[in-house]
């Protein structure tokens, strides 16, 4: 097993992420809008589409949003192969340990129902499980060496998704 960079005597220096989890929703949607084109999958009633896509849509980024504007207060990085200064709690976060990444499955699905593409509902468990084994998963041991017992009680409290 790989071992991640480490301070001397102290955590790694980051979550070991490789890709960003951006292109692990990014590439099964494209994918699933291009199967679109191949073999259609309606996903809702064609009026439905559009509405409930844009509502989805904005649901997404405003929970991104919020979770963003919490990291930048808090002055620590949204990339999760950097450095982490600050553990951050407040906000959308009192929800879920994972509000950035709730916000991109809603942005995910808002597309995928306005496009009105089954496939991407289809591509969706796979989109999770990549989430979980190839970023949360790091990013939950970083953060348990970085911030220790302050990050386990956040942990007890509050769920990984929602």
């Amino acid at each position: 097993m790989a071992r991640r960079p480490e301070q001397p005597g102290g955590p790694p220096l980051s979550a070991g992420v490789r890709l960003d989890p951006q292109l692990i929703y990014a590439i099964p949607l494209a994918v699933a809008l291009a199967l679109r084109r191949w073999v259609r999958l309606d996903l809702l009633p064609g009026g439905f589409a559009a509405p409930v896509g844009i509502a989805t849509i904005a649901l997404g980024v405003a929970v991104a949003g919020a979770a963003v504007r919490r990291f930048r207060a808090a002055r620590t990085t949204l990339q999760p192969w950097e450095s982490t200064a600050a553990l951050v709690t407040e906000g959308p976060f009192r929800f879920s340990r994972n509000p950035i990444y709730v916000g991109y499955t809603l942005l995910y699905l808002g597309i995928g129902f306005w496009m009105n593409s089954a496939w991407s509902l289809v591509l969706l468990p796979l989109v999770l499980a990549a989430m979980h084994r190839l970023v949360i998963v790091k990013e939950e041991a970083y953060l348990e060496s970085r911030f220790g017992e302050a990050y386990e009680t956040y942990r007890r409290r509050v769920r990984r998704w929602i």
